[in-house]
């Protein structure tokens, strides 16, 4: 939490016009949304500026040029709070909600963090896929699972990406994503390609389950 206060006072040469927003930053998108999408944290001068998850850096870059391709985004950059931007049946939580220290929550911070997840999977009554963005994402969701009961171990479930598990009768598919971090994305291990096929499995599965209704 002071980091975060503490990069919104220093800031980075290129915003330095920009008043930070250097709080916890909320999860946005649409209330009805089948889709949730489970981000790290927010970056330190992308959201931790903004506002808005995944808005103003290189990892917010990628993952909107793609959730546009797959129609789950009105458009493919996301630059403020008020650029316009709308998901649709998309909703985009974290599981943690400041920003830390070289992208490296500590694990009182996703201690702290996770029940605004939890009460965000209790409002969101439509989802039917969680894409989890990264391993850490994956396996707080798992973690909340496990403490409600839904199953027995974390470790039954593997990450890997576009990897898929059924997580219960009645539960939302939970697909495995790479983080669409600089790092990822500049080393190729993840391409836009492959992150794109992530949500289009999304939105087959969606649509078979329109299908079915």
């Amino acid at each position: 939490m002071q980091y975060r206060a503490e990069v919104g006072i220093a800031k980075r040469r290129a915003y330095r016009d920009w008043d930070y927003w250097a709080k916890p930053v909320p999860g946005f998108g649409d209330p009805k949304a089948r889709l949730l999408l489970i981000g790290l944290a927010p970056g330190a001068h992308g959201a931790n500026r903004t506002g808005r998850m995944f808005t103003g850096d290189s990892s917010g870059d990628f993952l909107y040029k793609v959730l546009f391709a797959t129609g789950f985004a009105s458009q493919p950059t996301s630059t403020s709070r008020d650029d316009g931007l709308k998901l649709m049946d998309a909703y985009l939580g974290a599981a943690v909600r400041c920003a830390p220290p070289d992208n490296k929550p500590t694990v009182d911070e996703i201690r702290t963090c996770r029940p605004y997840l939890e009460r965000e999977l209790g409002l969101l009554k439509n989802i039917q896929v969680i894409v989890a963005l990264g391993r850490l994402a994956f396996d707080v969701y798992l973690g909340i699972l496990r403490d409600q009961g839904r199953i027995v171990r974390r470790s039954d479930f593997t990450f890997g990406h576009q990897a898929m598990h059924h997580t219960g009768e009645g539960h939302p598919l939970l697909i495995g994503s790479y983080h669409p971090s600089q790092q990822n994305t500049s080393t190729g291990k993840l391409t836009e390609p492959m992150f794109r096929a992530v949500f289009q499995s999304a939105r087959r599965h969606l649509n078979g389950a329109t299908d079915q209704t």
